[in-house]
């Protein structure tokens, strides 16, 4: 019944595309004129700035207008609002995403071209993120690691920050209340002036912590229940200050530098001698990211470009309930890490309809954790090249290739190869592409404890382990006119030497060693109920998928979208059978429908977005059902006078109040983390 209805929907509406072409519409003397743009400038897809439509390997592109519409201040819901292959988990740890059913580990996060760095046991602190100073997410599927290096299986996300820079000063303010304690206040205060610009940024997010119904299964026995604190979704508050400066020299050279900090605290409940579930302590994490860099134009087809960045990133336990080894107010360092990398790239048009690359990356990941006795740190050297080039007429054709140096791995090369064919109105394209992800320290030294349900697991380094390594195919075609685009993309992507945690049992050495390590194993009884991971090498993961995407423009101040992703997402065992990966999806569509009209100096934005999803797949446990959650968004923009405008919007979240209403339990695991039907407000205010 999904796929029917899915079907029906592809064919029923229309729907955005891998291409974000647009249309204008003018009306003069009675006559309506319509222009197909070729969409926004992108850089992700080849290295170097490009028309969406003209990159050889196809870049979905969300801008930030897009997001203003949903009215969402989070990075994860902007993301899986608008694009169906994203998925995410929220938890006291931060916010697993999924992308294409592959975990963090395989996607690259940055910002500006600069790698986000840190995590908390695999989960992505993705409040680091400032939502109101995106101008465009550039999204490009599969193995990347030609161009991005390791970790760049699954694809890439590249968050490109708004820097206006014509002659002004303008100071924007951006405000969202909704139920369950969520509040955001956002302020941006942005300066240019000969050639000097400078764009500061503070945001403030908090929740509450929440949960659907107050009970819980008791040790997997689902006859019987018990009330609990643990909450579905952890409360937090956050703090995000980020400072951009750019200065143009002349017209050759220009200069960049950048910084952020970011303070995230959980809110969850404290313990509690009556109920279960309660903390004693919260997760605070802090972040500190700083660039500096520059462009040298050698002429007009010609570049250098030189980056510097570190990022660091820290978190712990910060004590609110006393316990039997720490106060009330003590505070616990788990884990910090940091990453050092310089980045040099040089751009080059040697003959007309050419251009080349070449770049070389230096980095150091360095991990300190208390937890585990571990202090490591590796360098990584690469070097890669690349050359686009039209072959005849509208045939072009992309060949990378990436020599990569691993200070525990040796060599290793990442070959890519992509073709486009553009004939007219339609874009037909070709991708093969290798990807590589060395194992990070925390799986090959960090020993960590993680507790939940009145049970201990202590995952444990392993520093066997080999590098992932992935070959990626995809076919695309593509049709734009001036009311309609429709793009379609089959892909495989073959994964070896998969890591993977596996439970696995110890000897006394081991547990006496492991005892020492984590005091609150300390007795018999304690340790009895912990469960022991490893990360291990598995045998191989195959991820097939298709995705239809289309938009459609009646009207100037109408248009519809969808986008549909399907994903078979699996792994094998050495003899083993093949497993949907966890937390994998089948089909997804995302739909959206917007207006928007003014009225001299009034405007009124109106948003409906739908996200509907079959199952998810837990291999260990149930599987999550499917569910459809629709929401609306208005926006009403006054312009007051040439300086000032103000913007309030309210809109409802969850419609039809579609809530997760199963019981906590060994086996259950949910993918619907709503609380339900929301209503949300907020105010915009341009000085």
């Amino acid at each position: 019944m999904f796929r029917i209805t899915i079907l029906a929907l592809l064919f029923s509406m229309a729907v955005p595309g891998l291409v974000s072409a647009s249309n204008e519409v003018d009306v003069d003397s009675g006559k309506v004129k319509r222009t197909v743009e070729l969409g926004p400038v992108v850089v992700t897809g080849s290295g170097h700035h490009q028309h969406v439509r003209s990159t050889a390997t196809p870049v979905h592109v969300i801008t930030k207008k897009e997001i203003e519409n949903t009215g969402v201040t989070s990075f994860q819901e902007a993301i899986t609002r608008l694009m169906p292959q994203f998925s995410y988990a929220p938890n006291s740890m931060g916010s697993y995403l999924r992308m294409n059913g592959m975990g963090n580990n395989y996607i690259v996060i940055l910002i500006n071209g600069q790698k986000l760095n840190g995590d908390i046991s695999g989960n992505n602190d993705l409040s680091r993120i400032n939502v109101s100073r995106i101008k465009r997410v550039e999204v490009l599927d599969g193995a990347a690691s030609a161009l991005y290096g390791s970790d760049a299986i699954g694809g890439v996300i590249n968050i490109i920050t708004d820097q206006p820079t014509s002659d002004l000063f303008k100071v924007t303010s951006d405000t969202r209340i909704s139920g369950k304690g969520q509040f955001t206040e956002s302020v941006n205060i942005d300066h240019y002036s000969n050639g000097l610009g400078s764009y500061t940024s503070f945001t403030h997010d908090e929740a509450n912590s929440w949960r659907n119904t107050p009970y819980e299964y008791v040790d997997g026995d689902e006859g019987d229940t018990q009330e609990t604190l643990a909450p579905l979704f952890v409360g937090y508050k956050s703090n995000v200050f980020s400072q951009r400066l750019n200065y143009a020299v002349d017209s050759k050279l220009s200069l960049h530098a950048d910084m952020s900090y970011s303070l995230k605290t959980t809110d969850r409940p404290e313990t509690n001698d009556d109920i279960t579930g309660g903390y004693s302590y919260e997760l605070r994490c802090e972040g500190w990211r700083w660039n500096v860099g520059g462009v040298y134009k050698l002429s007009r087809k010609n570049s250098l470009l030189l980056d510097v960045s570190k990022d660091k990133y820290e978190y712990g336990h910060d004590y609110d309930t006393e316990t039997s080894s720490y106060g009330k107010g003590d505070y616990t360092l788990t884990k910090d890490q940091k990453l050092y990398e310089a980045q040099l790239k040089g751009i080059f048009g040697f003959y007309e309809g050419s251009t080349t690359m070449f770049g070389a990356d230096w980095r150091k990941d360095w991990m300190n954790s208390i937890s585990g006795d571990v202090d490591e740190s590796v360098n990584t050297l690469s070097a890669y090249g690349q050359h686009e080039t039209k072959i005849v007429g509208d045939l072009s054709v992309v060949a990378s290739l990436r020599y990569n140096w691993h200070e525990e791995f040796g060599n290793n090369l990442t070959p890519k190869v992509a073709m486009m064919w553009a004939p007219g109105r339609f874009n037909f394209r070709a991708t093969y592409s290798c990807g590589y992800r060395s194992p990070g320290l925390d799986e090959l030294y960090y020993h960590y404890s993680t507790y939940s349900r009145s049970k201990s697991t202590i995952t444990l380094g392993n520093a066997d382990l080999d590098p992932e390594k992935s070959n990626y195919f995809s076919l695309n075609a593509e049709y734009s006119s001036p009311v309609l685009s429709i793009g379609i993309t089959g892909y495989l992507n073959y994964v070896n030497d998969m890591i993977v945690k596996e439970y696995v049992s110890v000897d006394d050495d081991e547990l006496e060693y492991l005892r020492e390590l984590f005091p609150d194993m300390s007795d018999d009884q304690a340790a009895a109920t912990t469960r022991y991971g490893m990360y291990k090498n598995s045998d191989k993961g195959r991820v097939t998928g298709l995705q239809v995407s289309a938009s459609y423009r009646p009207f100037s101040d109408l248009s519809f979208s969808v986008n549909y992703s399907y994903t078979r997402a699996r792994y094998k065992e050495k003899d083993g059978d093949w497993t949907a990966f966890e937390r994998s999806i089948r089909n997804v569509v995302v739909i959206n429908a917007d207006y928007s009209h003014s009225w001299r100096s009034y405007t009124l934005g109106i948003n409906v977005n739908g996200r509907l999803q079959s199952k998810t797949y837990y291999p260990d446990y149930y599987n999550a059902p499917g569910y459809g959650i629709w929401n609306i968004n208005t926006t009403h923009r006054f312009r007051l006078n040439q300086w000032c405008e103000v913007q309030p919007s309210i809109g409802i979240d969850n419609i039809f109040n579609k809530r997760d209403m199963r019981v906590d339990g060994e086996l259950t695991k949910f993918a619907n983390y709503s609380s339900g039907r929301l209503i949300v407000a907020g105010l915009r205010l341009v000085l």
